[in-house]
């Protein structure tokens, strides 16, 4: 499998859609996702990161606010991974060049290489600050790339299946890291910025529903029934859970220092 890698052709080709003429609508998502990113870089990162007890093979985290920044960036690399993984190829059966669909999966795949590179220059604002890898290795082989949506019981993935997979995992891990995140730190406050980040995530998890069935955005397997309808939140132990299931051994999160 390849490595979530990136360099600076990487680099120039996430910041195009900061200068380039976008459309009303993407312009309303890209000011979203920029945003969020932009407060969360601006918030820099505290030193409350001891970690735990690490496990072989597996990538620490760490523990506490930066804890959660690397909880996060680990899972930003999985998922602009993912869209860079699409791109490469030819998409996926039947996706027309110029199609509103097309459209957005770029507009996806824009916003998750933003928001990775900020959260990489959050994590690298303080030399003592424990980073984790840049490489992230993934195993998407139970994704076909070339296939939109699979069928249910196949074998593999559609891309629409593992896009909606990585879109809802991602919301509800910041919707419940919430309460590992300092209120306020050194005068700048980590759970505004990761509210504004989980709003756009939540705008792409309601995108690839939509595309998928239309009108599903808001089924019972994301929001909860009775009178709240709140978003489900996962532990960071839940979602890693299921994001090592696209990692390969040696790259597999270790988030019990987010306990």
């Amino acid at each position: 499998m390849s490595n979530i890698k990136h360099n600076a052709s990487d680099d120039a080709e996430f910041a195009k859609p900061l200068y380039t003429p976008i459309k009303r609508r993407s312009f309303f998502m890209y000011a979203g996702a920029t945003a969020g990113a932009t407060a969360l870089l601006l918030s820099g990162c505290d030193d409350d990161n001891d970690g735990g007890n690490p496990i072989p093979g597996m990538v620490n985290v760490g523990a506490g606010s930066v804890g959660v920044l690397n909880y996060a960036y680990a899972l930003e690399q999985l998922e602009a991974g993912f869209y860079t993984t699409l791109r490469s190829g030819a998409y996926y059966m039947g996706l027309a060049a110029g199609s509103a669909e097309k459209q957005i999966m770029d507009d996806l795949y824009y916003h998750e290489v933003i928001h990775r590179e900020f959260f990489k220059a959050a994590l690298g604002r303080d030399a003592a600050t424990a980073k984790i890898t840049d490489d992230l290795k993934p195993d998407f082989s139970g994704i076909d790339f070339g296939i939109r949506v699979s069928t249910a019981g196949a074998a593999k993935l559609g891309v629409l299946n593992a896009a909606k997979a990585f879109e809802d995992l991602g919301v509800s891990a910041y919707n419940g890291a919430a309460r590992y995140l300092s209120a306020d730190v050194a005068g700048l406050n980590y759970l505004v910025a990761a509210g504004k980040i989980v709003s756009v995530e939540a705008r792409h998890a309601a995108l690839i529903r939509d595309l998928i069935s239309e009108g599903s955005f808001v089924d019972s397997d994301v929001v909860t029934t009775g009178t709240n309808g709140l978003e489900i939140s996962k532990t960071p132990t839940e979602v890693a859970t299921m994001a090592n299931n696209f990692l390969m051994a040696g790259s597999k999160l270790n988030v019990s220092g987010l306990v």
